[in-house]
């Protein structure tokens, strides 16, 4: 009887041991506790993902890629998702396997198996809740490739590079702004600046530069940021200047950047622009040039750096590098001609460029005799302000092509806007169009004739060879342009161009009847009023990439088939007379 009894005892010890087995990790008796916490922290879990989620979708609109460690953090939310709906489908039919106040079940097995899954799951829940908190869910941007923009050798600009760019790399410089006269050579030295950030790769996250030129508004200098950055696309376009603000802002206070503003005529509010202002705890740079030291002033560079013209050395060493040796070796008498002819070019590096390479070749000392009579007299029909001398220098280059048609094509290409990059066969085209090239029965001929025109303005330097297939003119030669067109600004109402300078509407003209070209491309022009229809000698007219409501009819301005160019934003449309 005694061993009968001890072996029920020691049955009923195992049993215990077994059960208090079960229950020490709560598989069981805290079953009830642990789905209650496993279902509060899941939905937390849900609400992050959905932040998440809402982050990254804001994120990928503005073409950013989602951080692999986000989708893998969001595969996993996804998946114990589905791991708990089942786990919380089989809970009623658990727990009512559950006896003696839930401390024990009529199938122990499978409790203690059903309350392991629900407690490993709530381990999970918890890390997936703590791993949630991303402050980045995209890549960051990858650090901005430097492309060397093309400049030309240049003459006494080596130590303004130096000093500009000791200044600019100084940490308590943020805003830092160079101004001097059209056609000094601030681009040219600015473009050197850009390029001098390729030696020192990885110190900026982006290096932006943007050309501002006169008229140039908020909207279109966010746009040129904002292509950028990579945020402009069709959701981005249809955004307000202050909601763009805020994507440029918000993208731009992550990097360290650099801010290059070339020929700004006017304070630029960056705020506006959304740019983050340059300090020295951000490390961040805005660098601009400008004609008006003012300007500069306005910007916040109070001891801005002035590029003046060459001293009279450094422009001889220019004008003679664009004359030739070949030439200024003709004759003992040209040498002592070209000196005084360069003066008059005062020093500028544009003047020094263009009238050397107009003087190339003129080989007999009467033409430089010429050269100096017609400089001379041009020079003394103005004030004594520079800039308007210099455009009187300049017109001897353009007298001295030599042909009405060259310069007529010559005149038509100030229509494009400022800094504008124009392609080579669209400008030819529209040269035949207007006349310019005369009439031929070969296509082909009248083509060649027109490339040959071009090398010709591009060899006097009034052109400028921008990339493959596109031409640019020079912002002071394009005012130059203006002023011939417009009879030596006498009749400024012939040749009227306003183009890309956010003009909502018609400009208002005087003289309708005395307008013979008027370019308004690019622009936010809706309508054209029915005054600007007594246009009765306007043969050009440019009015592409405007927000026009509906098509502008040829007979709106004329009624007897005058107008020869008619460019509408809606398409590109030639009209021959």
């Amino acid at each position: 009887m005694g061993n009968i009894v001890s072996c029920q005892c020691s049955g009923v010890e195992v049993l215990d041991r077994i059960i208090g087995c079960l229950c020490d990790k709560g598989y069981i008796r805290s079953l009830k506790e642990n789905l209650r916490d496993l279902e509060r922290e899941m939905e937390d879990l849900r609400a992050i993902k959905d932040e998440v989620q809402n982050k990254v979708a804001r994120e990928e609109a503005r073409h950013k890629q989602k951080r692999k460690a986000v989708q893998v953090w969001l595969s996993r939310v996804e998946s114990i998702d589905t791991r708990l709906n089942n786990v919380l489908s089989d809970s009623p039919v658990q727990l009512q396997k559950l006896c003696f106040c839930g401390l024990c079940s009529k199938n122990v097995c499978a409790s203690y198996n059903y309350g392991k899954r629900v407690i490993l799951l709530l381990e999970e829940v918890r890390k997936l809740n703590s791993e949630g908190n991303f402050e980045e869910v995209v890549e960051p941007a990858p650090t901005s490739e430097m492309v060397e923009r093309p400049t030309q050798p240049t003459v006494g600009q080596d130590r303004m590079l130096e000093k500009a760019w000791k200044r600019l790399m100084e940490d308590e410089v943020g805003i830092m702004g160079m101004h001097g006269m059209g056609g000094v050579g601030k681009t040219t030295l600015f473009k050197k600046i850009y390029n001098k950030f390729s030696e020192i790769a990885g110190r900026f996250d982006v290096v932006i530069w943007i050309v501002v030129s006169q008229g140039a508004t908020i909207s279109k200098i966010q746009k040129d940021i904002a292509a950028k950055l990579h945020l402009c696309n069709d959701e981005w376009k249809k955004k307000d200047e202050s909601d763009k603000a805020a994507d440029i802002y918000d993208d731009l206070k992550r990097k360290r950047f650099v801010l290059m503003l070339d020929d700004i005529w006017e304070e630029v509010d960056l705020e506006a622009i959304g740019v983050p202002f340059p300090t020295e705890e951000n490390k961040c740079k805005v660098a601009f040039t400008t004609r008006s030291q003012e300007v500069c002033g306005r910007m916040g560079d109070h001891d801005a750096m002035e590029i003046k013209c060459l001293e009279r050395d450094e422009a001889w060493e220019l004008f003679k590098s664009k004359v030739g040796d070949n030439t200024l070796s003709r004759y003992p008498g040209i040498v002592k001609l070209a000196r005084r002819v360069a003066d008059k070019c005062r020093g500028l590096p544009l003047a020094l460029n263009v009238i050397g390479k107009a003087m190339s070749s003129k080989t007999m000392v009467r033409e430089w005799e010429h050269a100096m009579d017609v400089l001379t007299r041009s020079a003394a029909e103005f004030s004594s302000d520079m800039e308007n001398k210099i455009l009187a220098v300049l017109k001897f280059s353009y007298d001295s092509l030599g042909d009405e048609q060259i310069q007529s094509c010559f005149l038509y290409c100030a229509l494009f806007p400022e800094d504008e990059t124009v392609h080579v066969e669209d400008l030819i085209q529209l040269w035949i169009c207007e006349g310019f090239l005369g009439g031929y029965q070969v296509i082909k001929e009248v083509y060649n004739k027109g490339y040959a025109m071009l090398r010709t303005l591009i060899r006097a330097n009034l052109l400028t060879e921008f990339s493959t297939g596109h031409v640019v003119m020079h912002d002071v030669v394009r005012q130059m342009a203006l002023w011939i067109a417009s009879g030596f600004g006498n009749q400024k109402e012939t040749f009227v161009v306003q183009a890309n300078v956010g003009l909502v509407e018609i400009p208002k003209v005087k003289d309708w009847g005395a307008v013979r070209r008027m370019s308004l491309m690019k622009n936010k022009i809706v309508e054209i009023p029915c005054s600007s229809s007594k246009c009765s000698e306007l043969t050009t007219l440019f009015l592409q990439e405007n927000q026009l409501k509906s098509r502008i009819l040829k007979d709106l301005f004329l009624q007897e088939n005058q107008l020869k160019n008619l460019r509408e934003s809606f398409r590109r449309l030639t009209i021959s007379s």
